[in-house]
Parts: C-alpha cells; structure tokens; sequence
C-alpha cells in the first residue's frame, strides 16, 4: 500500500504496508516505573454471572486498573504538570508528523547519566523535523521490559527543551520514563521548558515515554502516526507508528 504525501512543504512516499510500531503495551509483566505495581486485569462478576469465558461466562468482560504514566508506552500533555486540567485528547488533533530518529549516549555525571545540549545538538546537525525520537543508548534503558522504578534513569538537561522549542518541535518521543530526573524534589525542569509552562504555555505540543525502537531500526527520517486511546486525561496510552521513506 504506497502513499504519496506533501506534509511540511516535501513529497514523500511511504508503504503504509510495513508499519513499524515501536510501543509498549500495558500488561503484567511489562515496562512499568514511578513504583507501580503491575497493572490488574479482573473479570467482573455479578451475582452468578462472570465476565470470563474459561469460567463459565458467555463473554470475558474484564476490569483493567493500570497508571497511564506508569504502564506501557504513554503521551502526555502540559496537563501533567498544571495546576488547571488539560486532556491530551483534546491536545492532539493531528496524527501523522515528519519525524527524525536519533540515537543517544548520555553523558555519565556522578550518578547521573545526562543527555546534554550539546550531544542533542550535535546529533541533530540542524534538523528541526516537527516530530523527534530519541533511542538512549546506556545499561539503564534495556526494555522492552523492565521496571524502571529506583533506577534514575537517564534524563534531559533543561537546555535540550529549550532548544527543542526554538527549533520548533512539537513531539518528543523517548525511550526513558521521563524527561526529568527520577528524583529532582518536583521542579520538573524540562518538563516546564518543554510546554513553556507557565509563562508562555503551549497546549499542543506532547511528549511520549517509553518507547522502544529496537536497534535494527536505523537513525533517520521517518513519517510518524501517533495515535493516542481517547481518555480525557493528561496522559493515555499512545501507539507510535513509523513508517520508512522510499
């Protein structure tokens, strides 16, 4: 199935066919952070009646208990960090983005492994796609399934969202649970400098964690679909979807 597109003043052309999903579902026993624990998948019983076929039900109808930031790849809005709620349903409007993969070595300081301004820079060589995917490469992002929790991470200098935002991109996408450190005493640096929050705040613009894009996946440009599920919410589970140039 090829596609011919204009998007962002270019021509591409892609094969809708062969769809790279580099998301992670919400499951027991799958990436997980921010000290959750798994997500619960109950069937729902009423009376005699049980939402589950292997037990006698007619159908499985089945609760599911789950954190949107902490189960599975997710997409979250400025409402993550404001104090009025905004819903990341109503903050994505468009799907399909131009987008540019990169891959990452954060720099070790103390403790921390830091992706810095001037790797980001540097990596970018003047690219500003709307849409940016970043692979980290470190002993501490090794999924699809791990649970990151009391493991700090990798996180992003204040700087790199900064100058993301004068580069005009609107949707980062990354491997790690967070673009903040772990445990930063709530300041959410980047996080604020990202969305312009809360002097200047941009309501469009998302970022998207833990993702994974395995390493047979080359650096490059690529057409992007974001589809986020419809929860009127900061967050919500969100399917990234690559699809190569040809």
């Amino acid at each position: 199935m090829i596609a011919d597109i204009s998007i962002e003043g270019r021509h591409i052309r892609v094969d809708l066919s062969k769809p790279i999903d580099i998301s992670l579902p919400v499951m027991k026993g799958g990436v997980k952070a921010w000290y959750v624990q798994d997500p619960e998948f109950e069937s729902v019983r009423m009376g005699d009646w049980i939402g589950e076929v292997a037990q006698g039900g007619s159908v499985n109808f089945r609760n599911i208990t789950f954190n949107p930031h902490g189960h599975g790849t997710h997409t979250e809005c400025v409402g993550h960090i404001s104090r009025e709620i905004h819903s990341v349903n109503r903050s994505l409007k468009k799907f399909f983005f131009l987008s540019e993969l990169i891959t990452l070595v954060p720099e070790q300081k103390n403790s921390d492994h830091v992706i810095t301004k001037k790797t980001l820079e540097e990596k970018l060589k003047g690219s500003a796609p709307e849409a940016l995917l970043l692979r980290t490469l470190t002993d501490k992002i090794n999924p699809p399934y791990k649970d990151f929790s009391n493991t700090n991470p990798p996180y992003l200098e204040k700087e790199c969202m900064e100058m993301l935002v004068q580069k005009g991109i609107s949707h980062l996408l990354l491997d790690m649970p967070s673009v903040d450190k772990e445990v930063d005493g709530g300041k959410l640096e980047a996080h604020s400098a990202f969305w312009e929050h809360p002097q200047n705040t941009n309501y469009f613009r998302t970022i998207t964690e833990m993702i994974f894009v395995p390493m047979e996946i080359p650096d490059g440009c690529y057409l992007l679909e974001l589809q986020v599920a419809p929860f009127e919410n900061d967050a919500a589970p969100s399917r990234p979807v690559l699809y190569k140039l040809i």
